[in-house]
């Protein structure tokens, strides 16, 4: 705990301090829990977006077996060219959002190729899409744990230091002035006391 001077200004300096973190910590308390609320949502809308991008591969093997002419297509004949992002703010996190890409397409021999060729390319990019979506939700996540990280450590820090210790200085500097208030009130009294015999021994010694 940093030395802090016995004065009444600086009760003053200290009352004020402890109103000013008492007026902060439920703003930023509130902002922990919107933080980790948005945390949660994001992170479940990942998992679903993940969870898309496997049913659709499982439902694109599938469909692809079907035709018996699985070696036909390759995954580089989609390729993304341009990812769409727009930003967003939660807490006053900026964040990126997801508007979705533009994809460019190999080129093949429409005699030679087979026909559901172009359908199958359809079904790429979309699952592409998916995981370029689940890769702006994890930034997002990102963005936001680390603001957390650090809303969360104000919050510590007001309501586990600054708080206590801001009570502490105020009632060490309470009790100090009412102490030196007490001692100046008795040696006020002594000091009349004092003036008072001296006063009496003279019209004694007058008489």
């Amino acid at each position: 705990m940093a030395k802090i001077k016995l004065t009444k200004n600086e009760l003053k300096v200290q009352k004020d301090a402890l109103k000013m973190y008492k007026r902060y910590l439920p703003t930023l308390m509130l902002k922990k829990q919107q933080l980790q609320t948005e945390i949660r949502t994001i992170d479940a809308k990942a998992r679903e977006v993940r969870q898309a991008r496997v049913a659709l591969e499982k439902e694109f093997d599938e469909w692809i077996a079907v035709f018996g002419e699985r070696d036909a297509f390759k995954p580089d004949m989609v390729t993304v060219k341009n990812i769409k992002k727009g930003y967003g703010n939660i807490a006053g996190v900026t964040i990126p959002v997801y508007e979705g890409a533009d994809f460019g397409r190999g080129d093949y021999d429409l005699y030679e190729a087979p026909l559901w060729i172009d359908m199958a390319a359809d079904r790429m990019e979309k699952a592409l899409s998916l995981d370029l979506e689940a890769e702006v939700l994890d930034e997002q996540v990102r963005l936001l744990s680390k603001e957390l990280k650090t809303t969360t450590q104000r919050v510590n820090l007001f309501e586990k230091v600054k708080i206590p210790e801001t009570k502490a200085n105020i009632k060490k500097i309470s009790v100090y002035l009412g102490d030196e208030q007490t001692a100046a009130v008795v040696r006020s009294k002594i000091s009349k006391r004092k003036l008072q015999s001296k006063i009496d021994e003279e019209q004694e010694a007058a008489e």
